[in-house]
């Protein structure tokens, strides 16, 4: 059958369209590459000047850039698709329990590294290091944040460690350098390393005492040196040249480091049982370990093993909380970004009233988080604030972490069904979200570990009041919401037993109250009054978007976004 050609004279809406018109792309906004992640983000911009004025910013903006180049964010999803892989045997049959990654990891890895974000604030001291550190740290998290976990422990485990100096003069040299290199051999002849840690057990979860894992001397070997045998049912970066663990020596609870290769070359009774398939944080090997006789340096004391690693979980936490908040950053950028490229009714999204309250509010926590890292990593720069972080870590690592995948999912909404797609990033930013809120203590331990501080460490419950009673009289909303948190504490220290009911509410208000007094102090006054406004004040609502209007510049708070 044929068909003949349409008369020259037909009418246009006759006439077959042109080949290929059917495929021409309009209306869809362009990617979201070639910016300096950290100049376009005016939140992280002013923390780190209010924070660590003496802060290299020229590294930061070198890092900015090169995180929000397209070719980082093409090797953040080769990471996340083409995860890690678990080779229990080489081809005669030897056991090497080596993970494999794709090469896109490794650069993203080996580019931190050598940006320092795991250890510079070690390696580099002085006003302002912790700030800056985490500001880099964020950077990277926020287009790839499963490479953060091994960073985080690497970071976090050094001042566990000192509690041998020992150990630590003979390893922590190779923690502080930039150099990365994954390959498994003797760490000896290695010029970098990187950590990662095994503590939590199937029968016991966040109850580290309940462990079973045995530490019997031996002595063999040499003074503090212990066999450990057990499983752990979350070891985190198992690819990892060294770990921290805890275990049950004779003394008690205790702890120990592990490297995956004894000195000499030997490799050590360490036996990945299998990677963890995760909701998220794909590009990250989580795994199960099993010790059968595997050698450990004592760390610390004999059965304080609680008290020498106290010092890593709190800088794990922090972690968590910048790296909630860089991903609240990553969200709310990729949909200001769409909603101001993108059409609909004649007008682009970002000029519709009902996207304009949802984009201002998706920032207004965006920042509020953002501030909060920032001002924790200043409190860790300052000994005189040590009482004021112990608390303040814990409450915010709480509350900002269980904010994450609800801001992840409302963001993702924003730019529809391109958002549910794995081409773009917010579906993968979605998924990668609840891991920070369970990682070193989910909500309830949290809270609970909040009210045993409060009750065991008086000066940290005054630190705590003293900072956000500081900014009295700077917004009603604030001091109406700070009396509500003031009374709760008041009603947890008259009676510590029946707290327990009570925790999340409390620990929540605190959570707040730190926040707005970090913005009312430090932050744009716009910011400030919108999230007290947003978050403290009668009109706040359930979704994001849905609070009053009346006292938010949206245009300012949407501008920054």
């Amino acid at each position: 059958m044929t068909h003949s050609n349409p008369h020259p004279d037909s009418p246009d809406h006759l006439r077959p369209p042109r080949r290929g018109r059917t495929h021409e792309v309009a209306n869809q906004a362009p990617p979201r590459a070639g910016i300096d992640e950290f100049t376009a983000n005016p939140a992280l911009v002013e923390a780190v000047a209010a924070y660590a004025p003496a802060a290299d910013t020229g590294k930061l903006r070198r890092i900015g850039e090169r995180v929000g180049t397209a070719e980082y964010q093409h090797d953040a999803q080769l990471a996340n698709t083409c995860t890690p892989r678990h080779v229990a045997f080489d081809r005669w049959g030897h056991r090497v329990d080596e993970i494999e990654f794709h090469p896109a990891y490794h650069e993203i890895m080996g580019y931190s590294i050598a940006e320092g974000l795991h250890t510079s604030a070690w390696a580099d001291p002085g006003p302002g290091a912790n700030v800056q550190r985490a500001a880099g740290f964020y950077l990277a998290g926020q287009i790839e944040p499963g490479h953060s976990c091994p960073v985080s422990m690497t970071h976090a485990i050094v001042p566990s460690l000192r509690h041998s100096p020992g150990l630590a003069a003979q390893w922590e040299p190779k923690l502080l350098s930039t150099v990365y290199d994954p390959e498994l051999r003797d760490p000896a002849t290695k010029d970098g390393l990187i950590v990662g840690m095994a503590m939590t057990e199937k029968q016991g979860g966040s109850d580290v005492r309940a462990n079973t894992t045995t530490a019997e001397p031996a002595t063999s070997f040499g003074e503090d040196v212990y066999a450990l045998r057990g499983h752990k049912w979350f070891c985190s970066a198992p690819q990892s040249d060294a770990f921290l663990v805890l275990a049950q020596a004779p003394e008690g609870l205790s702890c120990f480091w592990l490297p995956r290769i004894l000195p000499g070359g030997e490799r050590n009774a360490f036996l990945v049982q299998r990677l963890k398939d995760k909701l998220g944080n794909k590009s990250n090997a989580s795994s199960e370990v099993e010790f059968d006789g595997a050698l450990a340096w004592l760390v610390g004391e004999p059965g304080r093993g609680v008290r020498t690693i106290i010092d890593m979980v709190g800088r794990t936490r922090l972690d968590c909380v910048i790296g909630a908040a860089a991903g609240m950053r990553q969200s709310v950028a990729e949909a200001a970004w769409h909603a101001r490229h993108r059409a609909a009714f004649e007008t682009t999204l970002i000029e519709k009233p009902a996207m304009r309250g949802v984009i201002a509010d998706l920032q207004i926590e965006s920042e509020a988080a953002t501030w909060t890292a920032l001002r924790l990593a200043q409190a860790h720069d300052n000994e005189g604030e040590a009482a004021l972080r112990r608390i303040a870590t814990a409450v915010s690592k709480y509350w900002v972490c269980k904010r994450g995948p609800g801001h992840a999912y409302e963001s993702l909404e924003c730019l529809g069904g391109n958002g549910y797609t794995e081409d773009f990033p917010l579906a993968r930013r979605y998924r990668e979200a609840p891991v920070l809120a369970v990682w070193e203590g989910s909500g309830n331990v949290i809270a609970l570990d909040v009210l045993r501080a409060l009750a065991r460490d008086p000066d940290s419950a005054r630190a705590f009041e003293a900072e956000i009673a500081a900014q009295r009289g700077t917004n009603p909303d604030f001091d109406a919401h700070t009396e509500r948190t003031l009374a709760l504490l008041a009603d947890a220290a008259r009676d510590p037993m029946s707290a327990e009911a009570g925790a999340r509410r409390l620990v929540e208000s605190m959570a707040l109250s730190f926040q707005a007094s970090v913005l009312l102090r430090d932050a744009d006054p716009a910011v400030a009054q919108a999230f007290c406004t947003a978050r403290l004040g009668a009109g706040r609502g359930f979704e994001y978007g849905a609070m009053v209007t009346d006292g938010i510049d949206h245009d300012t708070v949407i501008g920054r976004a």
